[in-house]
């Protein structure tokens, strides 16, 4: 009874902050260019926006909303959205660029980040601002479907890694910020970020290898779909459950998710689909897949295959890895985040592991720190041999 009341008054502070859709970014409409042509990373628009932390309040940067060509999960070409934010500290030439997966916002258009930053709405733009405080410029990608046409192909994570790697060719090809496409990349992000992040530092050999990645921090990773529903069955996190279950019917239209969800499984889906994470979170809390499945698709073969294509651990990225884990995470489970540890650890990976007696939010928020020090030193190219868990 007391984790329920805990977590119940987390989320009603959250949903003062985050509870409503904001305004859509400018380039949601049906009339985003078609992406059919150009490179992964091109932008398609650009147009000037603001990067606040709190409301009102400027922060001593240059940002610009933008949308940019990259590939769906099935391969694809599509428009993602994002925004570019560069410090505006006086600093000339080449500065380190950070490639940053946002954590879950919600599967409405009016939760993209980008639409957020200029309101100072977005609760993730303090940890971002801390990066640009060292003086990086960063890459935030909204991922496919949030902010621009079709749906939010939400925990679908060959969409979240792609969209993550190619808003770092776009801030890069994006003229009026100044970067460099030599400068040194880094690719940091928690929670749904974090296996964003994954993503990226496994497809960045074979998607996007002329970035010159040095290193990826990934946090409270979702790194197996299936343990992590089965974790959250009638859990905190149900909700966020079945809107991932959501987000894997947005990429992969064949599960026809419809189908197998009950009438009340089909309001809260459409209840999801028009707000954002804390109302979603909220009106699913401590909920069974059995009260809004009138099958489980997670027992269908098709399902189960479709959920393991997202598993993090079956590719070796190219650099070295910080990997960090809650040990009281009451939405990701420990065990996921030792076995991701484990798997990259066993394909050669320079993995530096950390863990924190902490549940998932106090985890992202104590544990940034570290996570951005041990990202200064890849972008300085410090050695490092990882720990593996020892």
């Amino acid at each position: 009874m007391r984790i329920r009341t805990t977590v119940l008054a987390a989320l009603a502070a959250l949903t003062l902050a985050s509870a409503s859709p904001a305004a859509p970014a400018a380039a949601a409409s049906s009339d985003t260019p078609a992406a059919d042509t150009g490179r992964p990373g091109d932008i398609v628009t650009s147009a000037p926006t603001a990067f606040r932390t709190p409301p009102g309040v400027p922060t001593a940067t240059r940002a610009w909303h933008i949308t940019y060509r990259s590939t769906t999960a099935t391969g694809r070409p599509d428009v993602v959205s994002g925004t570019v934010v560069v410090p505006d500290d006086g600093t000339k030439g080449p500065r380190p660029l950070i490639a940053w997966g946002i954590g879950a916002v919600g599967l409405a258009d009016g939760c993209a980040v980008s639409g957020r930053f200029p309101q100072g709405a977005s609760s993730e733009a303090q940890l971002i601002d801390l990066a640009l405080r060292r003086g990086w410029a960063v890459a935030v990608t909204d991922y496919e479907g949030l902010g621009t046409p079709d749906d939010h192909t939400y925990t679908v994570g060959r969409s979240e890694g792609q969209a993550v790697l190619d808003a770092a060719r776009a801030a890069q090809r994006l003229p009026e910020a100044g970067l460099s496409p030599d400068a040194p990349v880094g690719i940091m992000g928690y929670s749904q970020g974090g296996q964003a992040a994954g993503w990226a530092a496994e497809l960045h050999p074979s998607y996007a290898p002329e970035l010159r990645v040095k290193g990826t921090v990934a946090g409270g990773v979702p790194a197996d779909l299936p343990t992590t529903f089965d974790y959250n069955d009638g859990g905190a996190g149900a909700g966020l459950a079945l809107m991932a279950l959501a987000g894997q019917d947005s990429a992969f239209p064949a599960l026809r998710l419809d189908s197998y969800l009950n009438d009340r499984g089909r309001g809260y889906v459409d209840f999801m689909k028009r707000n954002c994470v804390s109302l979603s979170t909220i009106a699913g809390l401590f909920q069974h897949r059995s009260e809004v499945t009138a099958r489980d698709p997670l027992a269908d073969p098709v399902w189960q295959l479709a959920l393991r294509a997202s598993l993090l651990g079956t590719r070796s990225p190219d650099h070295p890895v910080y990997l960090y884990q809650g040990r009281l995470d009451e939405l990701i489970p420990y065990r996921v985040g030792e076995a991701l540890r484990d798997r990259w650890c066993a394909r050669g990976v320079s993995v530096e592991w950390r863990d924190y007696p902490l549940d998932h939010v106090t985890t992202a928020l104590t544990g940034m720190p570290t996570a951005l020090d041990w990202m200064a030193g890849r972008l300085a190219d410090e050695p490092t041999r990882g720990n593996c868990g020892a």
